[in-house]
């Protein structure tokens, strides 16, 4: 499965945000989109996922324009997952994994079976079995964020769009979050995700994007994108990226911010 943008304008009715974004995910890869504040990320996974029709060019999801897709269509081949919020009504774990079964039932129709079954799989599949049936409202923001990825693996696509999935979480939750989507990935799962530190294109994506007031500036593998020029073009900072040797074999990139220019 393949979601591609060709030469995409996006934005809304009066303004223009970006033009000229030429990407593909394909299924079993991560796809990393850098970008600072503004840049128009969140406005270009609105347009991915047929939310806001193109300015120009298009939208393909496996060779059919999403435009000629009714929307349920699109929710059983994409999912989203939105930045882990605090909610206002105490449902229970379960109970907000279980409408990721939405795009499968009927209008007023109760789960079926099959949906129970979708979504508990997908609770241990985030190993939450243990908040089941705990209330969404009281569980941690990372808990949270584990548990709209699962409402999401409920829907049961093959692509899911991430929109800062790992914003105000605690450094361990972030590791946590990051290391579930490269498993998601590695079993075939296509996933394209947003953040705005770019170590976590290097512990966990297959390719990079950078997009730039709304301009596609990169595109390739960390390691030929993520470079100190790059992201001084970026984002407007000095930075030193550097490989650190781990295990006495293994090496990483990291980057090390010296300061504004």
């Amino acid at each position: 499965m393949r979601l591609t943008a060709n030469d995409l304008a996006f934005g809304y009715r009066d303004h223009r945000v970006g033009s000229g974004v030429t990407l593909e995910l394909v299924a079993g890869e991560v796809l990393c989109l850098l970008g600072p504040n503004g840049s128009g990320k969140t406005t270009l996974f609105k347009t991915l996922l047929g939310l806001l029709p193109p300015q120009g060019g298009a939208v393909w999801l496996d060779g059919v324009d999403v435009k000629t897709l009714p929307r349920e269509a699109i929710a059983r081949q994409v999912s989203y997952v939105p930045q882990a919020h605090a909610a206002f009504f105490p449902y229970t774990v379960r109970e907000v994994v279980l409408m990721g079964r939405t795009a499968h039932m009927g209008l007023f129709a109760a789960p079926s079976a099959r949906d129970y079954a979708a979504s508990i799989a997908a609770i241990r599949r985030m190993g939450l079995e243990h908040l089941t049936h705990a209330m969404y409202t009281r569980i941690s923001g990372g808990e949270r964020q584990m548990a709209l990825i699962a409402r999401a693996l409920a829907q049961d696509a093959r692509m899911m769009v991430m929109d800062e999935p790992t914003a105000n979480l605690d450094f361990g939750n972030q590791v946590r979050v990051l290391e579930r989507i490269r498993a998601l990935a590695d079993d075939g799962i296509g996933v394209l995700l947003s953040t705005h530190d770019p170590d976590h294109a290097f512990l966990c994506a297959d390719r990079v994007a950078m997009l730039n007031r709304g301009e596609l500036v990169a595109c390739g593998t960390p390691a030929e994108e993520i470079t100190a020029p790059r992201l001084r073009q970026l984002y407007g900072i000095d930075v030193a990226v550097t490989a650190l040797t781990l295990d006495g074999a293994r090496e990483r990139s990291v980057c090390l911010p010296l300061g504004a220019l």
